[in-house]
């Protein structure tokens, strides 16, 4: 993959979160200038990599981007939103004022100070219910809930503005990221992630609920498409590198185009951990789809990115390894 040599200033907003800290790390150990902006509101100050500077702010906050970028940054990485879907349906106002209008808030202060593009952390979820799998970029967008919408919303923004501003951007569009990197691993509240909850469940032996085996899947329970955290952090390189030699702004699928069933990843964890999964069957759960699996052929032929880390074992074992080392999380 073709990742620039040259030292940039970079801003992560969200640099505090899961993808954005091992994002964080990745551009360090390749040469780069990181500052980090953000509000800790899910975040974790200890998961910022100690050579990077940081300023716990919110996006939104004029004065803080403003301090930022007038010391010199060159592109920046929005890792910033909220993720909870469910979340997103009982509380959506939340949703579009923290994804939504404080990402307008960030991108218009980034146009401002001249910053060369931005690359975006968007989500499979723009898509919906997929009509075909594997997903390509030109797959009908239809989101299903509030989250996809604010995502989906802001790639509009971003277009707008390259027309309007020449304010270049790079939309990725992640499916399940899993796994760790060295010190960066998975902690969130609430954790949505099946291979946490996986883990949570050996630990507590209370049972992971498998919500429905009678879709139209290999062993009816839904499909998803896992690809590592450390290979995410590689594409937004890429990203970067991209736009740097004269990319234009574009939209890019994160996959592996394997999928796999939640009842495949249970034993797969099995497997690499040598532990039982204790998991119940329930009734599907609302708004799932029964297969999403990207094809990540543009991001291949476009980014020259490949995924190095992301067989379905590579990604449970790190996360695991992580889970030892780190077995109550962040600041616990």
């Amino acid at each position: 993959m073709t990742v620039t040599n040259t030292s940039l200033n970079i801003l992560v907003a969200g640099g505090a979160g899961y993808i954005g800290s091992v994002t964080t790390a990745s551009l360090i150990e390749a040469g780069h200038n990181v500052t980090v902006i953000d509000n800790f509101s899910s975040g974790h100050s200890d998961a910022i990599h100690p050579d990077a500077r940081y300023i716990q702010a919110d996006i939104a906050d004029s004065s803080a981007v403003d301090k930022i970028c007038s010391q010199g940054i060159d592109f920046a990485m929005h890792f910033a939103a909220f993720i909870e879907v469910g979340i997103s349906v009982r509380e959506p106002s939340l949703f579009y004022d923290n994804n939504l209008v404080k990402s307008i808030s960030l991108i218009n202060k980034l146009a401002e100070h001249g910053v060369k593009g931005m690359v975006f952390s968007s989500t499979a979820a723009v898509y919906g219910y997929p009509e075909f799998v594997p997903l390509t970029e030109k797959a009908r967008l239809a989101p299903i809930n509030p989250y996809g919408q604010s995502k989906m919303m802001v790639e509009t923004i971003l277009k707008d503005f390259d027309r309007a501003y020449g304010f270049k951007f790079v939309s990725l569009r992640y499916f399940n990221a899993g796994g760790a990197h060295g010190f960066y691993g998975e902690d969130h509240d609430p954790e949505s992630h099946l291979i946490p909850l996986i883990f949570r469940a050996i630990d507590t032996g209370i049972p992971l609920k498998v919500f429905g085996d009678d879709y139209d899947t290999v062993d009816g329970s839904c499909i998803r498409d896992y690809i590592h955290v450390r290979d995410l952090a590689q594409a937004h390189m890429c990203a970067v590198s991209y736009m740097l030699n004269g990319g234009s702004s574009d939209i890019f699928n994160l996959g592996t185009g394997t999928g796999y069933s939640v009842l495949e990843v249970i034993h797969t964890v099995e497997r690499v951990t040598g532990r039982e999964v204790p998991y119940e069957i329930t009734e599907r759960r609302p708004g799932d789809s029964p297969e999403l699996v990207a094809s990540p052929a543009k991001a291949h032929d476009v980014l020259n990115w490949k995924k190095d880390l992301s067989s379905l074992d590579d990604i449970v074992f790190s996360a695991w390894e992580w889970k030892q080392r780190f077995p109550h999380g962040y600041e616990k």
